[in-house]
């Protein structure tokens, strides 16, 4: 599928290799598309290699300090949408008061039907990194993962996992649903790290 070629301003800059530009959102999943029509059923697990594992409800999660970003993502398949503003909590801020264990050195998240992904403890408390239910001033929509998703923009937008439940944090680099299915462990946009071979 072709999205168009991104504006030469863009190119070498913020577009990593063989990406195009589109300002349009495309969904892309496997499985069904979960329905939440009453959030007091959702929770958000943080558990594993911690001293303190927490449950969180939705309204919970809206007492942490709320931050906004904007940044471009990049999927896997070739495309990026550049400026998208994201809220919710930044990782970093999630995680105070649990007591991560020196030994965890990767964080696996889970979502729903069992989707996993697999990122470094590095790459999941990035400055960058934020758990958002908003994007471009909107709710999520179910299709992009409502009520929460994982943003990691530095990293290919299959790693952001969509329908958030669990952040587990682990001494080994477990691979998630798509690792398992050939793609890379890393993802690294700017690297090209699309597939196991790369």
């Amino acid at each position: 599928m072709y999205f168009g070629k991104a504006k030469e301003p863009h190119k070498g800059g913020r577009i990593p290799p063989n990406q195009n530009a589109t300002t349009k959102f495309p969904v892309l999943h496997a499985g069904n598309v979960p329905h939440y029509p009453d959030l007091s059923k959702w929770n958000l697990q943080l558990y594993g290699l911690v001293k303190n594992p927490k449950l969180l409800t939705f309204d919970d999660l809206l007492h942490y300090p709320q931050s906004s970003v904007t940044n471009d993502i990049h999927c896997v398949t070739g495309w990026s949408r550049l400026d998208n503003g994201w809220s919710g909590v930044k990782t970093k801020d999630i995680v105070k008061g649990i007591g991560i264990m020196p030994e965890a050195k990767y964080v696996l998240l889970h979502a729903e039907e069992g989707w996993t992904s697999n990122v470094s403890i590095e790459d999941f408390l990035a400055e960058t990194s934020l758990l958002a239910h908003t994007h471009d001033g909107e709710r999520l929509t179910p299709e992009h993962g409502y009520p929460l998703r994982a943003v990691m923009p530095h990293l290919y937008f299959w790693k952001s996992a969509k329908w958030l439940r669990g952040i587990q944090f682990l001494s080994n680099n477990h691979p998630g649903f798509w690792e398992k299915n050939g793609y890379h462990m890393n993802g690294d946009p700017w690297k090209e790290e699309r597939f196991s071979f790369d």
